[in-house]
């Protein structure tokens, strides 16, 4: 299993570094497409851009999924004095980006890199800095070029409706910690490459049909409306566990979510992941998410009749600079094998 969690991790780390905010996730779908391929499968992309590929087997089919895409942010307007106001993509609070480096993405294919600062923001001339509101609109973009009007920065081909990225700092311990943005989900759509890649190796016949299912529009609610095959009856989601107070999981477990802020996950596929772990002693917390909603939702709300499930690594700080442990993805790694297999 060592190996197939070490290319789980080097595709994790190579995920991380491809910018991709929802909408902007083009280069990213690409990215798994090569992966799969070189893997001996034959993936497809829907018309929004999420990848499917089917492993194989038959029986009644299960989807797992991921999304590939992630926080960040768009180009609003530029103000006065040659700077950018930004609108958010996703969900997070905005002194998570206070200081961040960047990436201007323009819709002519140039990029530019850039700061996201306080307006005004040095201590030596604001005093009231300490009590500034950290939101889009005390904040801007401070391109790393020599610009001072809004002629300056539209010559370099930039305008309202680019792309914003973020800069991911990732980072691999030698104590085995990934620290990093985009975690959510980066990390568990490198792991369904982990499962492409067992299932390829050991080219068992599955109990079951099995799709894999990388979404590109998670982070704004409708990544998991459309896009999977119409005859899918079960639905387990891999994205990150929640960690805090008063929850079970940690970055070095499984975390099997029985509930999020929409609604309860399907019972008996929630007691099946929680037998499955018991059954292979693996390290897991089942836990209830207070302020979650994952790709199940979108396609229970878009009318698909399936049961549904939630698993992930632990993730500490999400929507922030988070972090996970190998522990965690090893433990969810193999919940994903053996629930697959126990079919």
């Amino acid at each position: 299993m060592r190996k197939y969690l070490d290319y789980s991790v080097e595709q994790i780390l190579a995920l991380c570094a491809i910018p991709s905010p929802s909408g902007y996730t083009k280069k990213a779908s690409e990215y798994l497409i090569s992966e799969l391929i070189a893997l001996g499968y034959s993936p497809s992309v829907s018309n929004k851009g999420a990848v499917l590929v089917e492993l194989g087997g038959t029986g009644e089919p299960l989807v797992i999924s991921a999304h590939v895409d992630t926080l960040g942010a768009m180009v609003r307007s530029i103000n006065a004095q040659g700077r950018l106001q930004l609108t958010m993509i996703g969900g997070y609070p905005e002194n998570y980006v206070e200081s961040e480096n960047c990436v201007i993405h323009t819709r002519c294919g140039k990029q530019y890199s850039g700061c996201i600062l306080l307006k005004n923001p040095a201590v030596h001339v604001n005093r009231e800095i300490a009590d500034t509101k950290r939101n889009f609109a005390n904040m801007e973009v401070v391109i790393d070029e020599k610009v001072a009007t809004v002629e300056d920065v539209k010559k370099l081909g930039i305008s309202a409706g680019d792309f914003v990225s973020l800069d991911p700092r990732t980072v691999l311990t030698t104590s085995g910690f990934i620290k990093s943005r985009h975690l959510d989900d980066k990390a568990g759509s490198g792991l369904l490459l982990g499962v492409a890649k067992y299932f390829a190796s050991h080219k068992m016949t599955l109990g079951r049909k099995v799709y894999l299912f990388f979404t590109v529009y998670e982070e704004v609610g409708h990544g998991g409306a459309c896009g999977f095959p119409a005859d899918v009856r079960e639905m387990l989601v891999v994205d990150m566990g929640a960690v805090g107070d008063d929850l079970g999981a940690s970055e070095h477990v499984v975390s099997i979510c029985a509930k999020d802020s929409r609604s309860p996950y399907d019972y008996d596929v929630t007691n099946k992941l929680i037998a499955t772990a018991k059954t292979h002693k693996l390290e897991y917390a089942v836990d209830i998410y207070p302020f979650y909603g994952s790709d199940a939702a979108a396609a229970l709300a878009a009318g698909h009749d399936i049961r549904h499930g939630l698993i992930g690594p632990g993730v500490a700080a999400s929507h922030g600079y988070e972090r996970t442990h190998v522990d965690g993805l090893e433990n969810t790694l193999k919940l994903i094998i053996e629930y697959i297999k126990r079919e």
